[in-house]
């Protein structure tokens, strides 16, 4: 039996169903674990995504995109191939793919991680029999602290600045990131403002019914807020 799964030029391909999980290239019909420029593309005819990344997608892709979405854990068939999208817990609307076709189970996780956090859904355990895995950081060396730790750190360095009159900078990746760092910071220290490129994406996470503080956005050629 050939694999359910398979590499092409153009990605990672399921030929009984005839459909793309993360493309490379353009494609006709494209399934994607989530938004990040690494796994969306622009450019395909149709894009399917878990329901609560639309906006998300919609921001990366334009408005011109066809994207089609699925509430996690819905099954719907393509050619005779099931599909779920489950969560991932990476960022807004992450999912893993589950592809079950003549009693094989094959699911693809793209990024995900394994800790709560408030701005997307938790990580789900999928049974299955092909595991296909991200492991940015795989490997036992790492061992990430938990959020509330984080998050004290984070406030105790804010609030020390501000009593002394100095701008806390905080640099993360404008998507995902950016938004679980906001969900962390304490607003009763001081006013919160963002860079144009994660403004956008914090309000598609707004629009998706996540809850940020108060965030405003840094005025454009702005030398000083």
């Amino acid at each position: 039996m050939s694999d359910l799964l398979e590499i092409n030029p153009n990605g990672l391909y399921c030929p009984a169903g005839d459909f793309y999980i993360d493309p490379w290239r353009q494609v006709s019909h494209a399934v994607i674990t989530h938004a990040h420029a690494d796994h969306a593309r622009p450019g395909s005819d149709r894009y399917l995504c878990a329901s609560p990344g639309k906006h998300v997608l919609r921001t990366r892709m334009g408005n011109n995109a066809t994207i089609n979405t699925v509430k996690y854990g819905e099954h719907f068939s393509v050619h005779g191939v099931d599909i779920s999208l489950h969560p991932a817990g990476h960022l807004l609307g992450s999912s893993q793919v589950r592809v079950h076709h003549q009693g094989v189970t094959w699911v693809v996780t793209g990024d995900y991680k394994l800790q709560q956090d408030s701005t997307c859904e938790c990580f789900e355990s999928v049974p299955c029999d092909v595991f296909v895995t991200e492991s940015t950081f795989g490997l036992p060396v790492y061992r990430w602290p938990e959020p509330a730790t984080v998050a004290n750190e984070i406030n105790t360095w804010w609030r020390a600045n501000a009593d002394s009159g100095r701008t806390s900078v905080l640099l993360s990746y404008a998507l995902g990131k950016a938004q679980r760092v906001a969900s962390l910071l304490d607003p009763s220290i001081g006013p919160i403002y963002g860079h144009g490129a994660v403004m956008k994406l914090v309000e598609a996470y707004r629009a998706s019914g996540v809850r940020l503080p108060p965030i405003d956005r840094i005025p454009p050629r702005s030398r000083k807020i």
